[in-house]
């Protein structure tokens, strides 16, 4: 082979497309991954302002204690114990906080401690809320992979994936601010009462009940060390190579072209990007056009507007506990949020550093936005490998909507406006940008429980020698990329085989 030449190319290096690449490595295949960025990880990018460090995507993780799921994973790619972690409060790694309610309601680390703080404070709610838990664990029992199992599943094929997450729990919780309260942190997978599956809300919750992390110093040492194994198996990654389009041949593509003018030969290609993208590449008569309307039929979750405060020293305490603070009746609309209000909602994180201890340097603030806002301005690009000015007219949207932001949290926390040193912000253009998300999307294509399996996508596509993964595939979060991951190579190298494999090394 030539050194464009490979069995296997993959388009995007985040999360997915490096664990796919692991895998297969592993396996003996050559494989070559394409980032269009400088940085790699998508979502477990970091930046610097200030030399305070500010994740991008990844705030916390759940399931990394010794046995769960995804340590397990984690242990197979081999990073796990290269990790620097901080394990969150145990009693409340996440407060959920309502407007004129002094009460934060905790959401405990533990399945019997999570019914035990909230029965403290809904005594009533007892057996509702050992209910929940028992119907969470047992849902989540239906996803094999998603506790690194090989056993014959129909999940997808399931009646319980028709359970709406905002109905279910109030068949379970009758106490309307017990209910607001368990869907206080729906940010998670961008929560919608009309929309979101019980099972979606399940998969997210139980990770994290089961444990909750902070990465010190910020999540792009997952990519880091993931990165370093990719290429000790002998694979090959190559960032500021952006995929352009396609040449095929009588087995599907032939080769993956690049803006620079290079093209990459591959047996198989696995597409890291949002569907939507990829078939923006893929000229007619390629896929049939059924096949490319429901792909771009599909609705995606909204968008999210982040601001990132640096703190003077001592000004603003650590938190090891994130804040969910909704301003509005029913935490299930806040994705339908308020313009003229905004934010309806939000969520608080203090990052934690090495340099910190007891004190925040930085405080990162996320509220939903929808792509529309920031429409005007779609035709602007701005990334380090491609920089770009979006004009004046979008940074001062972008400082008015900082203030709005601080405003509405200072109400909670007040003084926050003394101790800030500096403020910066992303829009859904900058995810767009840097994490490649379709119109800034949280969490990619929306799952509907009204119809569950016209939002399931398959791995392998309609282009024989073409297969997707990353947070469309299965499910969006390091654990939903993971397993989507393993569901992609298990498309070339089986399932039970792949399964058993990475039983045996985690």
């Amino acid at each position: 082979m030539s050194d464009r030449e490979f069995d296997v190319v993959i388009i995007g290096a985040g999360l997915g497309g490096m664990e796919c690449a692991y895998i297969l490595a592993s396996e003996g295949m050559s494989v070559c991954v394409l980032e269009k960025n400088q940085q790699l990880g998508g979502s477990l990018q970091v930046f610097s302002r200030e030399k305070t460090i500010f994740d991008t995507g990844v705030h916390y993780i759940g399931g990394l204690s010794p046995g769960q799921n995804l340590h397990r994973y984690l242990t197979y790619f081999g990073v796990m114990d290269k990790l620097k972690l901080q394990r969150m409060d145990m009693d409340g790694f996440d407060l959920c906080s309502m407007e004129g309610d002094a009460q934060e309601y905790p959401h405990a680390q533990g399945f019997d401690n999570f019914v035990r703080r909230l029965s403290d404070l809904f005594p009533h709610e007892r057996s509702g809320l050992r209910k929940y838990i028992d119907e969470i664990q047992r849902v989540c029992g239906k996803f094999p992979l998603y506790n690194l199992e090989d056993r014959e599943s129909s999940e997808w094929k399931d009646e319980e994936l028709g359970l709406n997450a905002k109905e279910y729990i109030a068949s379970m919780v009758k106490d309307p601010a017990l209910r607001n309260v368990l869907g206080g942190s729906s940010a998670l997978y961008a929560g919608d009462g009309r929309t979101s599956p019980f099972y979606v809300h399940a998969l997210v919750s139980n990770t994290y009940i089961e444990s909750a992390w902070r990465c010190v110093d910020g999540g792009s040492q997952i990519a880091k060390h993931l990165a370093h194994n990719v290429r000790a198996k002998g694979g090959t990654i190559i960032s500021r190579k952006e995929v352009s389009g396609f040449e095929f041949g009588a087995q599907g593509i032939s080769a993956v072209l690049t803006t620079d003018g290079d093209a990459f030969h591959g047996k198989h290609v696995i597409s890291n990007i949002h569907p939507n993208t990829l078939l923006s590449m893929i000229g007619p008569g390629h896929v049939r056009p059924a096949y490319r309307h429901r792909l771009n039929s599909l609705r995606n979750t909204t968008g999210t507007f982040t601001v990132h405060l640096v703190m003077k020293h001592g000004a603003f305490p650590y938190f090891n506990h994130n804040y969910y603070h909704m301003r509005i009746q029913d935490a299930w609309e806040a994705v339908r949020y308020n313009r003229s209000d905004w934010p309806d909602s939000y969520m608080l994180s203090t990052p934690k550093s090495t340099r910190g201890g007891d004190y925040a340097d930085a405080v990162t603030i996320m509220a939903y936005m929808d792509f529309d806002e920031v429409e005007q301005w779609a035709g602007t690009h701005n990334t380090v490998v491609r920089p770009g000015s979006r004009g004046e007219g979008y940074e001062a949207f972008k400082r008015k909507k900082e203030q709005d932001v601080i405003r509405v949290v200072e109400r909670k926390f007040s003084g926050l406006s003394s101790g800030i040193t500096a403020v910066h912000s992303n829009s859904p253009l900058s995810f767009r940008d840097f994490i490649g998300s379709h119109n800034g999307s949280m969490y990619g294509i929306m799952k509907d429980a009204a119809d569950p399996l016209k939002t399931f996508i398959p791995a392998r596509t309609k282009v024989p020698n073409l297969l997707l993964t990353g947070q469309n595939v299965n499910l969006h979060g390091i654990l939903g990329v993971t397993v989507s991951s393993v569901v992609t190579c298990s498309e070339l190298l089986g399932k039970s085989y792949l399964v058993k494999k990475m039983r045996a090394a985690s």
